[in-house]
């Protein structure tokens, strides 16, 4: 990722407008007279006090009922990441602001405990990380996410949970809880075995090989352990789906499911710019094998379509996922978490109100 004023450490370049900001502020004319000051490179962290946490979740392809984030914005910076479009609601960009402006909640926990309190709750399982990592780093000093999974314990709350960070690991005595109570199910996403490739498209990411210790680590804890090969950027890298599974199911894996990349809002434009400076020989032929795969487009928003694509290019890929995960003993059985007695938890509940 060579390039004049290229940004290492980062994924997006630069900061699309945000569509719901009238006015635009930016470098135009350098002989201007008034001076310019440019924006530091440097991650900030802004606290915020959330009037909710924990959230509907109303695609019905996502795989989770309700979905809970402490952290807004994601240091983890992956290109492809869709989240990267709801930074606008918050007056900030889906570029560069997504990945060095992170919003911490620091009222999470409470807005955690007070949903699952609620006289009517049916404790359906709530998915960490819907939106970011709730392992990105800020995770280890805040300890919003430990936090959390320590009320859902105390409460018996079921959880999913989906990260790519090795932080996970720090957590592995409640999480050993949660599992011993059928309450927990984790996937690690591994995008790419390369490390080249994965310093690209995440940089701030940890490597594979971390990845799959974690998987590894949380195996041999009983924890229900998946990954998720997301997302399968055709073209870059979905020729290694037979190696991350076999390497996935080596390490202890139960599960796998893939995700066909989609660039949906303004990460299209954000990508398209990334890659013509990350892969100049290749640009046009990944950007081409996307389309491909979505009727034309870098995106299609049609549930049943949208993540697993549609096209030759997405067939090859469904069958390649199929067949290697039929080799690697990966999705026997489907996971399902336990059945709780709750009445002794709902009398609790009460009681603090």
């Amino acid at each position: 990722m060579e390039g004049k004023d290229y940004l290492k450490g980062r994924g997006a370049q630069y900061n699309p407008h945000n569509k719901f900001v009238q006015d635009v502020y930016g470098k135009f004319h350098i002989e201007a007279i008034d001076s310019f000051e440019e924006e530091s490179n440097k991650t900030i962290f802004i606290p915020s006090e959330g009037k909710s946490l924990v959230h509907k979740v109303d695609s019905p392809d996502v795989g989770m009922a309700f979905s809970a984030n402490p952290y807004q914005g994601c240091e983890h910076g992956c290109i492809y990441c869709y989240a990267r479009n709801s930074h606008q609601y918050w007056d900030m960009g889906s570029g560069l602001d997504f990945e060095r402006k992170i919003i911490v909640k620091t009222n999470a926990v409470e807005l955690f405990e007070k949903f699952i309190t609620r006289k009517n709750w049916n404790f359906t399982p709530i998915h960490l990380s819907g939106n970011t990592d709730c392992y990105q780093p800020i995770e280890r000093e805040k300890k919003l996410t430990r936090d959390i999974l320590q009320t859902a314990l105390h409460y018996k709350q079921p959880i999913s949970i989906i990260t790519k960070n090795a932080l996970i690991l720090r957590d592995k005595d409640i999480l050993s809880e949660l599992a011993k109570l059928g309450l927990l199910k984790v996937f690690v996403s591994i995008t790419s075995l390369n490390e080249d490739t994965r310093q690209k498209i995440e940089p701030r990411t940890v490597t594979a090989k971390q990845r799959l210790r974690v998987v590894e680590e949380l195996a041999n804890c009983n924890i229900p352990i998946g990954v998720n090969v997301a997302p399968v950027i055709p073209g870059l890298t979905d020729t290694e789906i037979p190696q991350i599974l076999k390497a996935s199911s080596d390490a202890g894996a139960k599960w796998a499911n893939y995700i066909i990349v989609r660039l949906n809002g303004q990460i299209g434009e954000i990508f398209k710019d990334w890659l013509q400076v990350a892969y100049p020989d290749r640009c046009d032929k990944i950007w081409n094998s996307i389309l491909s795969c979505h009727h034309g487009q870098v995106n299609n928003s049609n549930f049943g379509e949208r993540m697993k694509g549609t096209g030759n290019i997405a067939e090859i890929i469904r069958n390649v996922f199929k067949l290697h995960c039929l080799k690697n003993k990966l999705n026997l059985e489907p996971f399902e978490y336990a059945k709780i007695d709750r009445l002794h938890y709902r009398d609790t509940q009460l009681s603090l109100f």
